[in-house]
């Protein structure tokens, strides 16, 4: 009990051992194999809610309201006590563009070119790329390449923005909202199953790790019905 007393509920005692971040995607629904046919929107719309209600959070008021513009390019270190309560940077869902619901509420899906995103697990202190934005790459994880032939990324090109780190505990940085990544299937083959493989990549980062798919990967499978 004494020992307990000495430990920090706001930031881990030792990290010096912080491990690389492992990956998720949205939309989520009942495992990494997302189906549907174009012509039968009842296949393709749960995609669409889930899409919709997790980036809500990230919707332009909202993130205006409460999160700060925050420099680009460079890491957002706050200084002060622990238990101080820090500022988080405005991460807007209009920054996906052909990704954010707006201009295309369906996100792709009802034109069999759906939107995926990625988003890194957060790891209080972790500060990814050593100061080099990590980026984000997908391909065919088996089979024939010329399955997918195109993926366009948003922000800019793939990258997640240093300004967004470090992570400081979900006790004092309240408001924050991970960044994102979203990948744009533009020209995936129709009615097949295409395995695909998207990676992290930048210093530090492991993405091969046969024990551990996850790490700094993803894999999931795409199947595209006309």
């Amino acid at each position: 009990y004494v020992m307990l007393l000495t430990l920090s509920p706001y930031t881990p005692r030792f990290r010096d051992r912080v491990s690389p971040p492992g990956v998720m995607i949205r939309p989520y629904l009942n495992g990494f194999t997302i189906a549907f046919n174009v012509s039968q929107p009842n296949t393709w719309q749960p995609y669409v809610d889930n899409m919709h209600h997790f980036l809500a959070a990230y919707d332009d008021k909202v993130q205006e309201e409460k999160n700060i513009e925050c420099v680009s390019g460079q890491y957002f270190i706050q200084g002060g006590d622990d238990s101080e309560e820090k500022k988080a940077c405005q991460f807007k869902r209009s920054l996906l563009q052909n990704c954010s619901g707006i201009e295309d509420p369906t996100f792709g899906y009802s034109k069999g070119q759906p939107c995926i995103l990625l988003k890194m697990n957060r790891i209080i202190g972790y500060r990814p790329g050593a100061g080099v934005p990590v980026s984000v790459d997908c391909k065919v994880q088996k089979g024939n390449e010329s399955h997918l032939r195109s993926v366009d990324f948003y922000p800019g090109n793939g990258t997640f923005d240093l300004m967004y780190y470090p992570y400081y505990g979900k006790f004092t940085h309240v408001n924050y909202t991970s960044p994102l990544v979203a990948m744009h299937f533009t020209d995936v083959e129709k009615n097949h199953l295409v395995p695909i493989q998207c990676s992290l990549n930048g210093k530090g980062i492991i993405n091969d790790l046969n024990s551990d798919r996850f790490l700094g990967r993803i894999i999931f499978t795409l199947s595209i019905g006309k």
